[in-house]
């Protein structure tokens, strides 16, 4: 039997996002089947889907965990593509499961040990030569940072410059959630994200590309972000500067900024400083518990702040290099507003900005638009049809010519 329609698996506030744009987009993935290992939460997303746009989403129950519950699921459901927006930590066995079931697999972050504040492609990619085996492709990376952010320098150099040389991605939320700390996205891999030393790319004066490490919010700049206004933004390691600075061509250097207020670093400081984001276990009354897992049942869960949360944000590529022989510099960017996305999906910008990209990118390999074998960074296809979908889905970018100097 042909296999036919998207199996989503994960029911947090990015899949709430990324299922309801797919059931938008029904003509395209014709049947949609949501699993997660809280069946209720799929239950909740599918009745709500049901009532606002009267598309039935199958529900099921699994433990991402674990390859065989995943594969036996895959072959239950039969779909042509998986979409995977469950946690970091499980991107491995997703992979797995669908290079053994000629499944084609899409994700929206890069792989997390559970054990280790660390992040990076190399496990995923050493996966290249099963998919290529299996005869299908795997996409990474498709939210928006990492995701559209880097279908913009791909826009870019493709068709806007016949060089670049610098990028700086530049990650504004100035949303209100009107609480004192609360994470936008799961506490456990924004707080790790957060408080590790800073990174980026450049090359040396040999013309060597190499790592520069900083410490944790060492360096800061203050960016005017169009329709929100200037705001402190820190230098962060981010996991799309380890595919961009190997697949964009002449590159020099590559940095990422994430905006924060005063109290959330305070917040975060005082609960590094006092052990609440270790991640290894400690001793509790005899209870062995990890802090940071203990921490997020205290904090405000992500997806309950879309009524509450208002503002904007604002994410987007400074890229400069040269083309036809002059230097050029532009700002590429989308602007979101928080209620208006809650509105459309139930979910807050932050969510709203991972979900879309993460439907666009299935629906570019679901339709054939994307094609190939084998494991892939967003960034390494044709642009071009994945922009002018975030013009019609909700994502709608604009472009800033800047001065040079």
């Amino acid at each position: 039997m042909d296999k036919k329609g998207i199996l989503i698996i994960g029911a947090g506030g990015v899949s709430r996002v990324a299922t309801t744009k797919c059931a938008m987009n029904i003509d395209t993935f014709e049947k949609i089947t949501l699993a997660s290992r809280t069946v209720s939460k799929c239950d909740e997303i599918a009745k709500e889907i049901k009532q606002r746009l009267n598309v039935d989403i199958q529900t099921a129950c699994v433990d991402a965990d674990d390859v065989l519950q995943l594969v036996n699921l895959i072959k239950l459901v039969n779909p042509k593509i998986v979409l995977n927006v469950a946690l970091p930590y499980q991107d491995l066995t997703i992979m797995d499961a669908c290079s053994q079931t000629g499944v084609d697999y899409v994700d929206t972050a890069n792989y997390e040990h559970p054990d280790e504040a660390k992040f990076e492609y190399k496990e995923q990619w050493a996966r290249d030569e099963q998919f290529k085996q299996a005869g299908v492709k795997a996409l990474l990376g498709s939210g928006f940072d990492p995701g559209v952010t880097g279908v913009f320098c791909a826009y870019a150099q493709q068709n806007l410059f016949d060089e670049i040389h610098y990028i700086d991605i530049m990650d504004c939320n100035a949303g209100d959630h009107g609480y004192a700390f609360a994470t936008n996205f799961n506490p456990e891999i924004n707080l790790r994200e957060v408080s590790a030393n800073g990174r980026y790319w450049q090359k040396n004066s040999e013309g060597v590309g190499e790592w520069i490490e900083t410490k944790p919010l060492e360096i800061r700049v203050d960016h005017d972000y169009p329709e929100v206004g200037v705001k402190p933004s820190y230098l962060l390691y981010h996991e799309e500067l380890e595919s961009l600075s190997k697949n964009i061509k002449g590159l020099k250097r590559i940095r990422f900024f994430m905006t924060f207020g005063d109290s959330y670093i305070q917040h975060m400081n005082c609960l590094q400083n006092v052990g609440m984001l270790g991640i290894e276990p400690v001793e509790h009354q005899g209870v062995k518990i990890i802090p940071i897992e203990f921490l997020k049942t205290l904090l405000p869960d992500p997806a309950s702040l879309g009524p509450r949360t208002v503002g904007k944000t604002n994410i987007g590529c400074i890229i400069e290099g040269i083309k036809d022989g002059i230097k050029k510099k532009i700002y590429i960017y989308n602007v979101c507003d928080h209620q208006e996305c809650y509105k459309e999906t139930g979910a807050q910008a932050v969510s709203y900005t991972t979900g879309v990209p993460a439907m666009i990118g299935t629906k570019m390999l679901y339709k054939g638009i994307w094609n190939g074998k084998g494991v892939f960074n967003i960034e390494e296809f044709d642009a071009k049809p994945f922009m002018d979908e975030l013009m019609t889905q909700g994502l709608p970018w604009k472009i800033l010519e800047l001065d040079v100097d």
